[in-house]
């Protein structure tokens, strides 16, 4: 990887084979599963190449301080919980989050879902222990089913088809809010849902809806309203997932016919995980040829001397927009591992985006034996990456959270309290536990202020740097 320009010429969609990968199914049968994937190659993308580059020059606004990114959903998207009601609910939240933000901290929101295609997930252990019984872990309904059976467990590859199906299906009906006037501005007293109007958000969330109104009859006196400016009637959502299921991330991969290049068409953005980013390893090659954004996360294991490495190789033009780099180290891990992180991406001018997921790090065990977050722990490691951010002079520019629409009780904490005691009540997740619509939206009401804050903070230290 000395050269990565030159080092293109080598690369190849299926170079990766030649690596060594990890988290990557074992299928007892090769030829169906290249049945499989040789058919999943004639299949239509799910996104275009424009859209991606799109994408990218919205979030090289982030790089600059000039935006900030909102990357939420599923931690594992399922074919059980496939409903357009869980959709639009999950849009709803991700909207309000947005609009909290918008209004806050006077930027734009880039938004991101972690959702039409979140399926594959890579496990602390290969197997899992029932009593006396051990079986394949629950890898992602797109390869084996939770179910604790012998043949529920085994990897099959046509479960990737109902995945593209599931993916397209919500693709569609997400294109149809985001464009239809579904999230038109005017109608913001709709998007919330029936429970937050009992919540202790509730009062916070109509004085803001208030503001708005009192914003857009202005707006309107002026003349500026949605039949001129398509801005106030739709908005730009794109989706992403973590880059694991290397097969199937190939067979969705496409030339591009204006330019040659190559794109991942599974989704506008994908990440390599905390466990996969081996600099000799596929996820890395992999990832080097395709020109969608890139997420890298970064965890307490995670070297800075690597992770600028793997910025050098996915890209070597240093393009802005096209990394963004996810630390996850857990609220109290923040001090320890940031400074030195930010301080050598600076050392050598990578222009990336800074974003914080404050999920992965805090997850816990309760005393009742669910794997919970504590809310509060989730919002103190926001603060922390903020607060260290603003003392490095750099700009905190995303939040990564594991979120859902759904009225569930998978995370302790939060203005309705709930407590360890209450997680077995709605706790739906198929893999980690998930913030309910009510806790993101407080989130971004306690985070709104921090993103004003860290913006012109940035910015007056950017000023001062040239």
């Amino acid at each position: 990887y000395n050269n990565p320009e030159l080092n293109m010429k080598n690369w190849k969609i299926n170079s990766w084979r030649k690596y060594p990968v990890k988290h990557i199914p074992t299928y007892d049968d090769e030829g169906e599963l290249n049945s499989v994937l040789n058919k999943l190659k004639t299949f239509p993308p799910l996104v275009f190449a424009g859209e991606t580059r799109h994408l990218k020059d919205q979030l090289a606004k982030v790089v600059d301080g000039k935006a900030f990114l909102l990357q939420g959903g599923d931690c594992a998207e399922s074919f059980a919980e496939f409903h357009p009601d869980n959709i639009r609910d999950t849009f709803k939240v991700i909207l309000q989050m947005a609009l909290v933000m918008t209004y806050s901290a006077s930027l734009p929101i880039v938004k991101l879902g972690r959702i039409a295609g979140q399926f594959s997930k890579p496990r602390s252990a290969p197997t899992e222990k029932q009593g006396n019984i051990e079986l394949p872990s629950y890898l992602g309904d797109n390869i084996n089913a939770i179910d604790f059976n012998e043949k529920a467990r085994r990897p099959d590859p046509k479960r990737m088809y109902k995945a593209y199906s599931q993916s397209a299906s919500t693709l569609n009906l997400l294109r149809a809010f985001s464009k239809g006037g579904f999230a038109d501005l005017n109608k913001v007293h709709l998007w919330n849902l029936d429970y937050i109007k009992k919540s202790p958000q509730a009062k916070k969330f109509k004085d803001l809806e208030d503001k708005i109104a009192d914003a857009l009859a202005f707006m309107e006196a002026c003349g500026i309203t949605s039949d001129f400016n398509n801005r106030l009637y739709t908005v730009n959502f794109w989706t992403s997932h973590e880059a694991l299921h290397l097969p199937f991330e190939e067979s969705m991969t496409r030339v591009d016919s204006t330019t040659g290049e190559y794109h991942d068409t599974s989704a506008h953005f994908v990440w390599i995980g905390d466990r996969t980013r081996q600099l000799d390893g596929g996820h890395v090659e992999f990832c080097r040829g395709i020109e969608n954004p890139i997420g890298i996360k970064c965890g307490p294991t995670s070297k800075p001397e690597e992770i600028a490495k793997i910025c050098e190789v996915l890209n070597p033009k240093n393009e802005k927009g096209k990394i963004t780099l996810i630390s996850r180290f857990g609220h109290q891990n923040v001090e320890k591992f940031l400074p030195k992180l930010i301080r050598r991406i600076k050392k050598e001018g990578l222009n990336v985006i800074w974003s914080c997921d404050p999920m992965h790090g805090n997850t816990i065990v309760s005393t009742t034996g669910f794997k919970t977050r504590p809310f509060n722990n989730v919002v103190n490691e926001v603060k922390n990456v903020f607060g260290v951010h603003q003392s490095e002079g750099s700009y905190a520019g995303g939040l990564h959270v594991e979120m859902t629409g759904q009225d569930v009780t998978e995370c302790t904490g939060g203005a309705r309290k709930i407590s360890d005691a209450d997680l077995s009540s709605r706790y739906h997740t198929h893999c980690d536990p998930r913030l309910n619509s009510d806790q993101a939206l407080e989130l971004a009401f306690l985070i709104s202020d921090e993103i004003k804050k860290n913006s012109s903070y940035s910015k007056n230290a950017i000023q001062a740097a040239s």
